[in-house]
């Protein structure tokens, strides 16, 4: 006879009770639905059908449940140990995350719904009106116009207490902190230790102090020389110090920033109207502009309580300029213009007569003079001089990332751009450079390099930066722009399209990687340098001709 069941023959198979009794209903009294309790619970052949027959109840952990609720699930039985199964915690009806006999807590933004769902409150965010803080900034504008005035006025009165609170160093305010607070205690539980060490404290600031009032007449003069170098070059400074007063000075301290760092000197004692000299060393490692000054005395004391630093000179620069390398004439601009330069270029049909000579074959019959060939028997040509207008921009790209070695091959860009100016001013030509915020425009070679100077390594806006110079140089006959490798194309095309179409358009691409030589995309012309020396090399072909 077959199994009603329809299990198999096996009496120690398994099947899960989920897949045998249906899911209990929910009745109509209840809020809702008890969870079915034990679904993933396994049973044996043997039990299910001992429950089918009348057999004895199903010994477990939900039997005495089931008898309670007068519920006729089947029977199971458990062979073996029984293993705790781990349970997903999940939110809804049938669910509940808290253990059996301890009511779940609800959170501060939730709350529990009949049905057992959650319901999320969201708070709302407290926010301070606009008015309170429009007013507390019209208050402060008020306060301080009203307050600024009142300041000026009595600048004499606070203005020397608030110098002399500065000269004490953290150090003497401590000191001076724990003589304070040795006197209170002292002056409270009558300690007589601690009344020397507040005696010992407060002499030693008030001596300090003493020592800080002390102004010495000095005269100083700090010099470098030169005033522009090149990167390399050597630049040494001076500073004289020289006694004014009419007695002898005592040792003194006299600090000079020199760039990043500060160089200083001890002074000997100096007699009356006596000079002492010292001489440092400026570094010229990198471009840039150093810094140097002002000239400051310290006065003090030994133990660093008090210092009074009092100020004599200027502060003073030092540029330091990008290497260059002499090229030859650079020769471009654009012909027979009536506002260009004449130039000492002979040439057959322009604007600058020069002078006659016989014809030639070849020679065109319109600049055939007749008078005078008339006069003397024989046809005579005219003879003319080039006359060019030449405007050179420049333009560097300084951003970092478009070069194959970063900053080096930047200063490598600058230091291009820097040659080509200073080649285009010795021709007498127009030159504009812009370089990172910093501009020189029809100017000499001199500031020129200075601004090169003063231009700093970083990203910038490459397209304004053309617009700029195509702004400051309207009439440009060459426009080059200064580039990696890793700049796209289509952006330096787009950018160098802000100059006239009759520009000559230039992209002089800095990197180590490709070979030197020259090319034409379009109406733009490429060049690639490795050194600086390959300047020379890419421009004895006549590329910006």
């Amino acid at each position: 006879m077959s199994d009603p069941t329809g299990l198999p023959e096996d009496t120690e198979s398994t099947v899960r009770r989920s897949d045998l009794t249906p899911a209990p209903a929910r009745r109509t009294g209840d809020a809702a639905a008890r969870p079915v309790d034990g679904d993933g619970a396994t049973t044996s052949r043997a039990a299910l059908r001992e429950n089918e027959s009348g057999g004895a109840r199903p010994r477990g952990r939900g039997a005495g449940r089931a008898t309670g609720r007068g519920s006729d699930r089947p029977a199971r039985r458990r062979k073996g140990p029984r293993l705790a199964l781990p349970r997903l915690r999940t939110t809804g009806p049938g669910r509940t995350d808290a253990p059996e006999g301890r009511a779940a807590r609800p959170s501060s933004r939730t709350r529990s719904r009949a049905d057992g769902s959650t319901r999320t409150i969201t708070l709302p965010r407290v926010q301070v009106p606009s008015a309170l803080t429009d007013t507390g900034a019209r208050i402060l504008v008020l306060t301080g116009e009203r307050i600024r005035p009142l300041a000026e006025q009595t600048r004499r009165v606070w203005h020397p207490v608030v110098e002399v609170v500065r000269w004490v160093s953290p150090l003497g305010w401590t000191v001076l902190g724990v003589g304070l607070l040795s006197w209170w205690l002292t002056a409270r539980y009558t300690w007589p230790e601690l009344a020397m060490v507040a005696a010992a404290c407060l002499v030693l600031v008030l001596a300090c102090l003493l020592l800080a009032l002390d102004r010495a007449k000095v005269r100083i003069r700090a010099d470098v020389e030169p005033a522009r170098v090149t990167v390399g070059d050597p630049a040494t400074g001076r500073i004289a110090v020289t006694n004014t007063s009419k007695r002898g000075m005592l040792p003194l301290l006299v600090e000079l920033p020199v760039g990043r760092t500060a160089a200083r000197f001890t002074l000997p004692a100096l007699a009356s109207q006596r000079t002492h000299e010292e001489l440092f060393v400026v570094p010229t490692h990198q471009r840039g502009v150093v810094p140097v000054g002002p000239a400051t005395t310290v006065h003090g004391d030994p133990l660093g309580l008090v210092r009074r630093t009092v100020q004599w000179t200027e502060r003073t620069e030092l540029y330091v300029h990008p290497r260059t390398i002499s090229l030859d004439s650079l020769g471009a601009g654009l012909l027979r213009d009536l506002e260009g330069e004449v130039t000492p270029d002979l040439s057959m049909s322009d604007l600058a007569f020069h002078a006659l000579r016989e014809y030639q074959a070849g020679d065109d019959r319109r600049y055939v003079h007749w008078r005078s060939s008339a006069k003397h028997g024989r046809l005579l040509v005219r003879q003319f001089l080039d006359t060019r207008r030449s405007h050179l921009a420049l333009v560097v790209d300084t951003t970092p990332d478009v070069y194959t070695n970063g900053e080096d091959d930047v200063e490598l860009g600058i230091s291009c751009a820097a040659s080509l100016a200073v080649r285009s001013i010795l021709d007498e030509q127009d030159t504009t450079v812009v370089c990172h915020g910093q501009t020189a425009s029809r100017t000499t070679a001199p500031l020129t390099l200075d601004a090169l100077s003063r231009a700093e390594v970083g990203p910038l806006d490459l397209y304004g930066s053309v617009g700029e110079a195509a702004a400051l140089a309207p009439d440009a006959s060459i426009a080059v722009l200064v580039t990696g490798v890793e700049r796209a194309f289509i952006q330096v095309q787009r950018t160098l399209d802000q100059f006239e179409p009759e520009v000559v358009k230039v992209a002089l691409v800095v990197d180590p990687d490709v070979p030197v030589g020259i090319r034409r995309l379009g109406s733009i012309v490429i060049l690639h340098v490795r050194e600086l020396t390959d300047l020379r090399r890419v421009l004895f072909s006549g590329a910006l001709a």
